[in-house]
């Protein structure tokens, strides 16, 4: 997303294992304006080895938002929570589910991990439409740790 228009000082990284998913987000963001920068992760481990600083290509250069998935393989959503909740430098990170899962039990326990909320794919607009909407207003009004 690196375009003329002005970009503020965030980067979404999506973690997320469907390549038809992370590139329908992408093109949303593109189509309305989300003023992040984005990276992708392809499951929790590589989105920690991000967050951490030890991906050999892909690098953070300032606050995150991140939108995860909760059933991949290697690292589930889960596992990634529990992981980040429980690092010192991490713990503090926003994270936001996007999920094909509505189930209560998957809802109760990423709020429980302390999530700033729990989104289902097919309930955010037509090609991710008002997921777009909402990260670019939650970009522009948030001062992200």
């Amino acid at each position: 997303m690196n375009d003329a228009r002005t970009l503020l000082d965030c980067t979404v990284l999506l973690v997320d294992d469907d390549d038809v998913a992370l590139e329908g987000v992408l093109r949303s963001f593109r189509k309305h304006d989300v003023p992040c920068r984005t990276l992708t992760a392809g499951d929790g481990a590589e989105a920690l080895a991000i967050l951490r600083g030890s991906h050999p290509g892909k690098r953070l250069e300032t606050p995150v938002i991140v939108l995860l998935d909760i059933n991949m393989p290697g690292m589930d959503g889960f596992q990634f929570l529990e992981a980040i909740r429980g690092d010192q430098r991490l713990r503090r990170t926003v994270v936001f589910i996007l999920s094909t899962s509505s189930r209560d039990q998957d809802r109760y326990r990423a709020y429980d991990e302390q999530v700033a909320g729990y989104m289902v794919k097919s309930a955010v607009g037509p090609q991710f439409s008002l997921l777009a909407d909402f990260i670019r207003k939650y970009a522009h009004t948030q001062k992200l740790p």
